[in-house]
Formats: structure tokens, C-alpha cells, sequence
């Protein structure tokens, strides 16, 4: 893998409403899923499970973990780099709230998308996803 690519996992995770989560890195303009990068060794659903609990201070159930795919794009904070995501639906368990790097979040509809910057993940591969059902 070159250098230039950034590998994660991406969490879609939505309310009952059927609307996606998504989050706002500090710092950052561009609305994204949460997740990021796996620590040596881990497994996406591992990785996922850690990052979800640092980002947003509740837990994924591992059982409901469906994966949707993975996607190359330009990556949204980082110039000159492509993001490789490991996309997974998951269900999240507990209290949604900002923690870690987490500045915001919000859930859209994505039948019904706000005017905001989205990460090109987010744009290009999730929300469509989204969209469709996934």
C-alpha cells in the first residue's frame, strides 16, 4: 500500500428514525462517519468498538456489525492522501455524545441531505449507501 493512503474503518450507524450519524473532527470543517485507524493487530470490528467508545462515549453491538465495503477516496483532512475505509453498519448501544476530538455531530436524513461540508467518504460512498437502505 503506498504511503499516501490512509487505512480506517467508518462506522454508519443510524437512530430509529433511519437518520446517519455524523461527526466533526476539532479543528476540521468536513462532516464525516466515526472511526479511524486501526492499532496493530486489530480487527475492524475491534477497532471500530475503540474508536466509537472514544469518540462518542458509547458502544457499538458487535453482533450487528454488517460490512458494506470498501471504498478509496481523497482524504478529508489530510491533502495529497486517500483514505482507504472499511465501511460497517453498526448499531450503537448508550448515550451519543462528542468526547475525544469530537467537536460535533449531528444526524441528518439522508433521503433529505443539510447544506454542509461533507468528507468525500461520506459524500461519494456512505450517504449513497445510506440512501439505498444499506
Amino acid at each position: 500500500m503506498s504511503e499516501n493512503v490512509i487505512s480506517v474503518v467508518a462506522a454508519l450507524i443510524r437512530d430509529d428514525a433511519g437518520r446517519v450519524l455524523l461527526v466533526r473532527k476539532r479543528g476540521t470543517a468536513a462532516f464525516m462517519q466515526p472511526g479511524g485507524k486501526r492499532d496493530a493487530g486489530e480487527s475492524d470490528i475491534a477497532a471500530l468498538a475503540r474508536e466509537i467508545v472514544e469518540e462518542l462515549g458509547c458502544c457499538v453491538d458487535q453482533g450487528s456489525a454488517r460490512p458494506l465495503g470498501v471504498f478509496d477516496c481523497a482524504a478529508a483532512n489530510e491533502p495529497g492522501f486517500q483514505v482507504r475505509a472499511a465501511v460497517y453498519a453498526v448499531d450503537a448501544e448508550g448515550t451519543i455524545e462528542p468526547a475525544a476530538e469530537i467537536d460535533q455531530l449531528v444526524w441528518v436524513d439522508p433521503t433529505a441531505l443539510p447544506d454542509l461540508p461533507f468528507a468525500p467518504l461520506t459524500r461519494d460512498h456512505v450517504l449513497p449507501l445510506a440512501q439505498a437502505g444499506a
